[in-house]
């Protein structure tokens, strides 16, 4: 008996679209989801994964299908039947994928949205001005210097001038030196932010860490507590608020587990928030071209329990405290150069007579 072609054609959708779905659910891609917001990432890749594989399939199936039914036979140098196009596919192989962008779009932005990185408002505080509107390429965006003057209050000073408050980011940071530029939304010359989740608007963060980003390392100082780490430490389930700035040149903040990516700029306070959920160490990755050592520009965020992150920070205070007292009870003003070379030269077995005969 022979199968109706629209058997074969609804089976095959029906293997297509299984083989589909199974693979953008367990294609095995992706690092662990370390937190909240890699899970609305994650969702969004497995259905970008998800109608890939099926394209990929159908447009892989008909070719091949198609080079081996109107192969050329043994014995047939006729010509094919020609062809003037057929305007129902046409139409059907343009809407599809159409549909498919603009549904991929609309995820996108909810799933941004979600995050907290897009306020649709935020263009209705800052319109454009006049003077913003007769910059070169101000269709585009601006650049660092090309920010148009302002009567509004520079909220990059403002966010330094806060995060300065704490001696220890104040000891890292050089902010009286690269000036703070002013915000312009309607140009697109902003401070890039990732803020709350939509469910945690208007909800003030559980940690605050100022992350620092430098010629090649980062530096995270926890205000309020005098800490400042080479790595990060968060706990598990509290919403953590970074707020970044850079030193010199374009850093950029990038943890592939929490799946979320900030840049870090001087003259510019960014954020981020992130929820951690899954305890481990995770690196640290500089996306950002920062000179011929950026490759090495590479720490850990350590995310563990509230109780271990509370021992990580008291441990942390004491030993502040005590590298203090190290240092003011070695004062070198306080010492004659014998004690004070006695820590190195003792290893290279030079005896304190003999320095104290050198420098007589």
């Amino acid at each position: 008996m022979k199968i109706p072609s629209s058997i074969w054609t609804l089976l095959i959708g029906i293997v297509l679209t299984l083989v589909s779905l199974w693979y953008g659910q367990n294609h095995g891609l992706l690092p662990t989801q370390a937190s909240d917001e890699a899970v609305l990432v994650d969702g969004l890749f497995n259905a970008m994964m998800t109608v890939s594989t099926g394209i990929f399939l159908i447009v892989e199936g008909v070719l091949i299908y198609s080079a081996f039914k109107y192969r050329r036979r043994a014995g047939d140098d006729t010509d094919g039947q020609p062809v003037h196009g057929n305007v129902p596919l046409e139409i059907l192989w343009t809407a599809i994928p159409a549909i498919i962008v603009i549904g991929i779009s609309v995820y996108s932005f909810d799933v941004y949205n979600e995050m907290g990185g897009f306020d649709p408002h935020a263009i209705h505080d800052a319109p454009v001005t006049p003077q913003a509107m007769k910059m070169p390429g101000a269709a585009i965006a601006a650049t660092l210097t090309d920010t148009p003057p302002s009567d509004q209050p520079n909220l990059n000073q403002q966010k330094s001038d806060e995060a300065m408050q704490d001696p220890a980011t104040a000891a890292v940071r050089n902010a009286d030196q690269i000036p703070q530029k002013q915000d312009a939304p309607g140009v697109g010359s902003v401070a890039p932010t990732i803020g709350a989740s939509r469910e945690k608007q208007g909800q003030p963060p559980e940690l605050v860490v100022n992350v620092t980003g430098l010629q090649y390392a980062f530096i995270f100082t926890y205000p309020d507590t005098g800490i400042t780490s080479g790595e990060l430490h968060v706990p598990i389930g509290r919403e953590v608020k970074l707020n970044m700035s850079a030193n010199d040149v374009i850093h950029a903040f990038w943890v592939p587990e929490f799946r979320l990516k900030q840049d870090v700029i001087p003259g510019r306070q960014t954020e981020v928030r992130f929820t951690p959920k899954t305890e481990g160490s995770y690196a640290v990755v500089c996306a950002e071209l920062c000179g011929p050592y950026h490759g090495a520009m590479r720490t850990q965020v350590v995310v563990e329990k509230p109780e271990a992150f509370e021992k990580w920070v008291q441990e942390q205070q004491v030993a502040s405290a005590e590298t203090l007292n190290q240092a003011v009870a070695v004062n070198p003003a306080e010492l004659s150069p014998a004690q004070y070379l006695a820590p190195y030269t003792q290893d290279m077995g030079i005896q304190p007579e003999m320095l104290h005969q050198l420098h007589k």
